[in-house]
């Protein structure tokens, strides 16, 4: 964006301010994409377009799988979620470069959009944040090619079948306005007011003549991730009321398989090792970053164990929920060069090497969550059963074959919302270490 500050200043109050987990800084313009594809997926599909025709109804979203209730006995997938934070595209195309890999190892995958990137720098008073002055951001706002470039890439990833959710606004942190400040009233703004950027880009950028996006996104978002993971205690109650079905912003959740909260699927970032240490860190790449560096531009020379590290981290968790209790995996990331590219790399090299395993379903939080509310909630009580990698005695057959009181214990039904309130945020340079089991 033309008017951000560049992503190493980003980073550095981002650790100064000890968030969890860091967020993309400013996008830079870029020229958008070749729209050919996306044009010729919607021709012969009724349009109806939506307010200034920024998006438009098209019909339900292709490339969706069905979601089907367990058979008795049946050993559950292995769901593994690669998401974004602040998805958007710029001068490094991340965005088209991550639909490629998708594509190619059958991955889908969920984009948290930052709604600013879609109002121009140029109408940012537009933009009313909670606690702050109107116009404000610690993100900054877009350029016109960079909205044309985002749309581009946001009307691709839809049509593939992505999930395009958000990563709310302005992106503050802290206890100085920051979201976890922010009430339920407040954060009920903030989401109308992402949603209204998203259907009404081609007003506030002055780009009437571009294709709209394929979907309703009122009807589309059903869930997000906040800033520095903070704030989920009064964003729930406002993400519930504005119809979203799950969130992914809670911090410190282990490997195991998700509950719900008031309703809400929470599907927090997980614990996962870090091969070589002696402690476990977020499954965010911003995470890895901070325990191996603590700044964008580390070591040259450490670049490539540091990328390893990650992905050899990645692929741990995964393969002790694939062999143990087959909790999916939830995995965060960020379109970013930090250290040369090194987490990007190490991203694509997880994607490659466990997507197209045997069982695995590599898919968006939504997709997700459509599988859960398809089962049978005794069957699901079962599942949460399970420690962190750990299969049922036996075998999956007759686990999920027999009744509940027949076998393992159910857990409770989860925390309240001011027990999971009550989790702190961990400074950016902690180690997370895991808790006994």
């Amino acid at each position: 964006m033309a008017a951000a500050s560049k992503v190493t200043a980003g980073l550095a109050a981002a650790v100064a301010m000890a968030a969890v987990a860091g967020c993309s800084a400013s996008l830079q313009s870029g020229s958008p994409p070749n729209t050919e594809k996306g044009r010729a997926a919607l021709k012969g599909q009724t349009i109806r377009l939506i307010g200034d025709g920024s998006t438009a109804y098209t019909g339900a979203q292709p490339n969706q799988p069905k979601s089907k209730r367990l058979k008795r006995g049946q050993r559950p997938p292995q769901f593994v979620v690669f998401s974004w934070d602040g998805a958007g595209e710029d001068n490094q195309r991340l965005f088209s470069h991550f639909r490629a890999v998708g594509k190619k190892y059958d991955a889908t995958m969920t984009f948290f959009l930052s709604g600013v990137y879609m109002l121009p720098g140029s109408a940012k008073e537009l933009y009313n944040p909670p606690k702050h002055s109107a116009g404000a951001s610690d993100i900054g706002f877009n350029d016109v090619n960079g909205i044309k470039a985002t749309v581009a890439q946001m009307r691709g990833a839809w049509l593939e079948g992505h999930e395009i959710g958000t990563h709310f606004n302005g992106h503050f942190c802290g206890s100085n306005g920051g979201v976890g400040t922010w009430s339920p009233e407040e954060w009920k703004s903030e989401i109308q007011q992402a949603e209204t950027f998203v259907k009404s880009w081609k007003t506030n950028a002055q780009l009437k003549g571009e294709e709209p996006l394929p979907f309703d996104y009122s009807k589309e978002l059903v869930g997000g991730r906040a800033p520095c993971l903070e704030g989920q205690r009064n964003l729930l109650p406002a993400a519930k009321e504005m119809g979203f079905r799950y969130d992914a912003s809670s911090v410190g959740g282990r490997q195991t398989w998700p509950q719900q909260i008031d309703g809400i699927w929470d599907f927090p970032l997980q614990q996962v090792p870090v091969p070589g240490r002696n402690f476990e860190t977020l499954s965010m790449d911003y995470n890895f970053l901070a325990n191996q560096s603590g700044t964008t531009k580390g070591d040259p020379a450490m670049h490539a164990a540091w990328g390893t590290q990650m992905r050899d981290g990645l692929v741990s968790a995964f393969q002790r929920a694939y062999q143990g209790n087959r909790a999916p995996l939830f995995i965060g990331n960020h379109f970013e060069s930090w250290n040369g590219g090194t987490y990007m790399k190490a991203v694509e090299d997880t994607i490659k090497t466990v997507c197209p395993r045997r069982g695995v379903r590599c898919v968006s939080f939504k997709q997700l969550t459509d599988w859960l509310d398809a089962q049978d909630p005794k069957v699901l009580d079962k599942l949460r059963a399970l420690p962190v990698g750990q299969a049922p005695k036996g075998d999956w057959s007759g686990y999920l074959t027999d009744s509940p009181s027949s076998s393992a214990p159910s857990r409770p039904a989860g925390p309240s919302l001011p027990a999971r309130s009550a989790v702190p945020a961990e400074p950016a340079h902690a180690e997370v270490r895991q808790a006994e089991e």
